[in-house]
């Protein structure tokens, strides 16, 4: 099976969800993991709160910020569009979805967010089946 990092600079947010919802739609196709060079002491409170209305999903019992040296090696690293030089890991494949952190924005920007990574996320089970 497949591993994919999702990875941003403060693993609190868009890598985050990403995680998330590719153990909602890609749990039987790929393991997915979330880091960061960077973390928060907590998940964004807005994408926690989000995420569980929109999919029962609860980030914080499931997920917590980590750095890119606490997950395994991995085979697709997908950056989420740091706004910075993004970290690097090895892999045989990489993509960058360029999304805008929504963390300080409205409940409507973050839903832009969700929607794209929703939307990325299916695309990729698509790719790895």
């Amino acid at each position: 099976m497949k591993k994919v990092a999702f990875i941003c600079v403060h693993n609190s947010c868009r890598s985050q969800i990403a995680e998330a919802l590719g153990k909602y739609y890609g749990a039987e196709i790929f393991e997915s993991y979330s880091a960061g060079t960077e973390t928060k002491p907590q998940i964004n409170q807005d994408a926690v709160r989000l995420m569980k209305k929109i999919y029962g999903i609860d980030m914080e019992k499931i997920q917590k910020s980590k750095l890119l040296s606490e997950i395994p090696n991995v085979d697709i690293v997908i950056t989420m569009g740091c706004n910075v030089n993004c970290p690097t890991l090895p892999c045989e494949f990489r993509e960058d979805w360029g999304l805008d952190d929504p963390s300080g924005k409205s409940d409507e920007e973050f839903m832009k967010v969700i929607d794209i990574i929703d939307l990325k996320i299916k695309e990729l089970v698509e790719k790895i089946k």
